[in-house]
């Protein structure tokens, strides 16, 4: 249902940019997000676009990340810029979606994309 992309290698300070699509019986999608899980770390909430057009970051990445989304066409999308080796983690998308059939709201997590940041 989600598919993530985008993830890479960049120098420290650099930036990269983040891809998600939401697929298969869609009705509405509610919040979509990313989140980063460093190994030996816990997955942690980077961004969050809300439906309504609220938007919040993690103070991590505050000023430095922009998560922006279009609704027409069920994507989400995180640009990564100044990048520190700490931004280094695994990223995922998250969505709550509204199914077209039965409209229950379920979570829905993509694969993960690698981001790698070289100091």
């Amino acid at each position: 249902q989600l598919q993530a992309s985008g993830g890479g290698l960049a120098q420290g300070g650099g930036s990269l940019r983040l891809s998600c699509a939401a697929s298969g019986s869609i009705f509405k999608i509610y919040a979509m997000s990313w989140y980063r899980q460093a190994p030996g770390k816990q997955r942690e909430l980077v961004a969050t676009s809300e439906r309504s057009g609220g938007i919040n970051y993690s103070d991590s990445v505050q000023g430095r990340f922009t998560i922006s989304r279009d609704n027409a066409k069920n994507t989400v999308a995180l640009q990564m810029n100044s990048l520190k080796p700490e931004d280094a983690a695994v990223y995922y998308c998250h969505a709550r979606i509204q199914s077209a059939t039965g409209r229950a709201v379920i979570s829905y997590w993509g694969q993960g994309t690698q981001v790698t940041v070289s100091s």
